[in-house]
């Protein structure tokens, strides 16, 4: 189903409709045909699909009185939409959302809703790979990662140097713990779930931290990063 963004007629439109999906990029608000994505069951699909099975379990495990405090708190945790516009959600989107970020950051799920305190933002990010020496680093900072604080490191699989729009790539590769001192050294990570560098080609980074007591999340912060020799 569309999102549609009225003013005196219509200022945007996300989503689709029949098989037309509407949506945004830097050249303005374009209509393109839908197509139905292969559903290849990979397995960074496969454990999303399991978190979610799993938290919603939980959600109906909760007693009735944890409901209704997670829809109680959800004012207390905003979201902002495809138009930029406050959001507020559901309990049970709230309790599956801050869950699936701990969880990702390898840290324990919550049964109560946590008092807001936002996550560390993460300033800056940068990468290094070189495919003869197999080296792949991450420049990050605030440096070293803060208290309580787990950073995400996701990356995208190798593309041609001029491909631009990454934003469909990126995959979770690896956690930074507390205290850990920048840069972080992803080589294995890398190479385990994307196979071998090869130089010349792009891979997109991205840096996001995660408040390991509540599990708000910060903005992410990308880098590009061309393989060298």
């Amino acid at each position: 189903m569309a999102k549609i963004l009225f003013t005196a007629f219509l200022a945007d439109m996300r989503g689709k409709v029949n098989g037309t999906v509407f949506s945004k990029n830097r050249g303005g608000s374009y209509a393109r045909t839908k197509v139905t994505p292969s559903n290849p069951q990979t397995a960074a699909q496969n454990l999303v699909r399991s978190r979610l099975t799993g938290f919603s379990q939980g959600w109906r495990g909760l007693a009735q009185s944890a409901r209704d405090s997670w829809n109680a708190a959800v004012a207390s945790f905003p979201r902002t939409n495809v138009f930029g516009n406050s959001k507020i959600l559901s309990g049970h989107q709230l309790y599956i959302g801050l869950n699936s970020q701990l969880q990702a950051a390898g840290q324990s799920s919550i049964g109560t809703p946590p008092v807001p305190a936002g996550a560390p933002a993460v300033t800056s990010a940068s990468g290094a790979a070189a495919a003869g020496a197999g080296t792949f680093t991450v420049t990050y900072a605030p440096d070293p990662v803060p208290a309580d604080t787990t950073l995400i490191i996701d990356c995208t699989e190798q593309v041609s140097a001029g491909k631009n729009n990454l934003n469909s790539l990126y995959r979770q590769v690896a956690t930074v713990a507390a205290a850990a001192a920048s840069p972080y050294d992803i080589a294995t990570e890398y190479v385990a779930k994307f196979g071998s560098l090869i130089e010349g080609q792009k891979i997109g980074v991205r840096v996001r931290s995660v408040n390991n007591l509540t599990g708000e999340v910060s903005g992410p912060v990308t880098a590009d990063v061309i393989v060298a020799a």
